[in-house]
C-alpha cells in the first residue's frame, strides 16, 4: 500500500489523515462506508478520490488499530 497517499498535517483538517492533495478525511470515508455508502457513491461525490485512496483510507485506519491500545467498549441501554 502506498503509504504516500495518506498525510497528516497540522495545517490541513486540524492535523486528521486525510488523502493525499485533498480535505477528504480518512474518518469522512470510514464514517460513509460504515453508512452504507458504496466505494463508487464516495467517488462520484468526491471526484479527486480514487479507489485506491479509499483502500488506503482502510489500511490506514486497520493499522491504527494494530497498535497496542485498548478500546473500552460501553454498553448502552437497550
Amino acid at each position: 500500500m502506498d503509504d504516500c497517499l495518506i498525510q497528516s498535517d497540522p495545517s490541513v483538517m486540524m492535523g486528521k489523515p486525510v488523502v493525499a492533495g485533498t480535505r477528504v478525511t480518512v474518518e469522512l470515508i470510514l464514517d460513509k462506508l460504515a453508512a452504507g455508502e458504496t466505494h463508487d457513491q464516495l467517488l462520484q461525490a468526491h471526484p479527486r478520490l480514487t479507489e485506491e485512496a479509499i483502500r488506503a483510507a482502510l489500511d490506514f485506519a486497520a493499522r491504527a488499530l494494530h497498535a497496542d491500545v485498548i478500546y473500552p467498549v460501553v454498553e448502552t441501554a437497550k
